[in-house]
């Protein structure tokens, strides 16, 4: 699990990113990555939004993609910000599909 530390929390965080962000586009997901020269440690945060299916399922993409994220976290620059915003397939796909989609635009775009 992420601890506090790795997780946007504000609002404003999530839209500085996807705004701001460098975007990498897969299948299920949609991958928004700023990075900074804060010395400070790799954040992420999740949009699953209700198109992606109810609260239950919502749920189990959002844990399956911090699963992903806290596994990739040594190999995530200091700094970076990530925002991963889950889309209708993710519910569907298999979790290696989802791991391997999220781990090719972390390594493009927020590796250390």
């Amino acid at each position: 699990m992420l601890a506090r530390g790795n997780r946007i929390t504000r609002g404003a965080e999530y839209k500085a990113v996807v705004r701001g962000g460098a975007r990498c586009a897969g299948a299920h997901t949609v991958t928004y990555v700023v990075t900074g020269a804060e010395l400070r440690a790799a954040r992420f945060g999740f949009i699953v939004s209700k198109q992606v299916g109810g609260a239950v399922t919502r749920n189990m993409v959002r844990r399956r993609l911090k699963a992903i994220c806290a596994e990739s976290l040594p190999s995530v620059r200091d700094g970076a910000d990530v925002v991963i915003r889950a889309l209708p397939g993710a519910a569907s796909a298999e979790f290696q599909d989802l791991r391997r989609e999220v781990l090719r635009c972390l390594d493009r775009r927020a590796a250390a």
